[in-house]
């Protein structure tokens, strides 16, 4: 069992860093008309619906909002013996001359917004693609870097971030966990 070791964000935290993330993103692409956010399921998803929202609430137009399930595509299902758990990518509008935001809640090794890509590819050919995720917490195995970050956190590979929303895990915050302790 890993214990904590520091609070990142807490809910009100969470609130300004979504808040501000929307206005960077709205910034960046000059408005909502040519965006469509994309959420990696499952934390993405609900951050992404939020980002969405907020914008709805800043330009007064709901950007296009969809959701990837990567399993398919991830790089580290080779040789396993169990079945994943697929939840359906859900995007129900032509990406093609598109500004595609995709959202994540951590970006850690690269490996998740990689497979992520290749599934974008696979469905159209998007004018740009931008990423935005909630933490960066580094140590990149891939050359990946997010265009918007909620909040740096720089952190030991032992160490882990947990990332609880309300729609999955009843309260909105961010948690810094020590490593796991030998023998537990």
């Amino acid at each position: 069992m890993r214990e904590l070791k520091a609070r990142i964000l807490d809910e009100a935290g969470m609130v300004r860093t979504l808040t501000r993330l929307s206005h960077e993103i709205l910034e960046q692409n000059k408005g909502a008309e040519s965006l469509a956010l994309v959420g990696i399921r499952t934390r993405g998803e609900f951050i992404a619906q939020r980002i969405a929202a907020k914008i709805e609430s800043i330009e007064g137009m709901k950007p296009l909002l969809g959701y990837l399930d990567i399993t398919l595509y991830r790089d580290d299902l080779i040789g396993k013996l169990e079945q994943p758990e697929l939840k359906g990518t859900d995007i129900l509008f032509d990406i093609t001359n598109r500004n595609v935001i995709l959202i994540d809640d951590v970006l850690f090794t690269g490996r998740t917004i990689r497979a992520a890509l290749d599934e974008l590819i696979d469905l159209g050919r998007p004018q740009i693609i931008q990423l935005a995720v909630l933490i960066d917490r580094g140590h990149r195995q891939l050359p990946i870097r997010a265009d918007y970050v909620g909040k740096s956190v720089p952190t030991a590979l032992s160490e882990s971030i947990r990332v609880h929303l309300k729609e999955t895990d009843d309260e909105d915050c961010v948690l810094l966990m020590h490593p796991e302790k030998e023998g537990s």
